[in-house]
């Protein structure tokens, strides 16, 4: 008994040294793109509201406003009507929303776009891995990406109507 205990115990111990070992490569020694002006995008799959699927190389063809957002952020919330109304204005021209939540439960998000009468895909990044991905400080930060997939510009803070029109222009395909 206790020879098959000390084998479990040193099994476990491996297991959790092996964890450890590979967290420490992964985030130090491994190559991470860097998300910048000009680079490729960051790839990625995200579930919206309804349970479809949003792989971001899909969009390749069209100009993608990509904007991550908090319901409690009130930049946030002054914004989203102006992605709104430009988005009807400029979907039919190859511009397409993604609007990432930063992790908030199912039915606050719902409840921010019914609220807002929003249209366009909102998923949500349950574990952050894609905010992570794209070194998401602070929010709202909005990255537009051309038909290419690449990185064109990024904004961070709160936009006016204006330049979001001005910054839908400038990602048509």
């Amino acid at each position: 008994m206790k020879k098959q205990r000390l084998v479990m115990r040193t099994v476990i111990l491996l297991l959790l040294l092996g964890a450890v070992a590979y967290t420490i490569y992964s985030n130090f020694f491994m190559e991470k793109a860097e998300v910048k002006v000009g680079a490729d995008a960051p790839d990625f799959v995200l579930t919206d509201l309804h349970g479809k699927s949003h792989r971001l190389s899909d969009y390749r063809g069209k100009g993608v406003f990509l904007n991550f957002w908090g319901t409690w952020c009130k930049p946030c919330e002054r914004e989203m009507p102006f992605i709104s109304r430009q988005y009807e204005q400029y979907k039919k021209q190859g511009v397409e929303v993604l609007a990432v939540n930063v992790g908030e439960p199912k039915l606050s998000v719902q409840k921010f776009v019914d609220r807002f009468g929003l249209t366009f895909p909102v998923v949500i990044d349950r574990e952050d891995q894609v905010m992570n991905a794209y070194e998401i400080d602070p929010l709202p930060t909005t990255f537009l990406i051309d038909k290419n997939g690449k990185i064109k510009k990024i904004i961070t803070g709160t936009m006016t109507e204006e330049n979001v029109k001005q910054y839908m222009e400038s990602i048509k395909p």
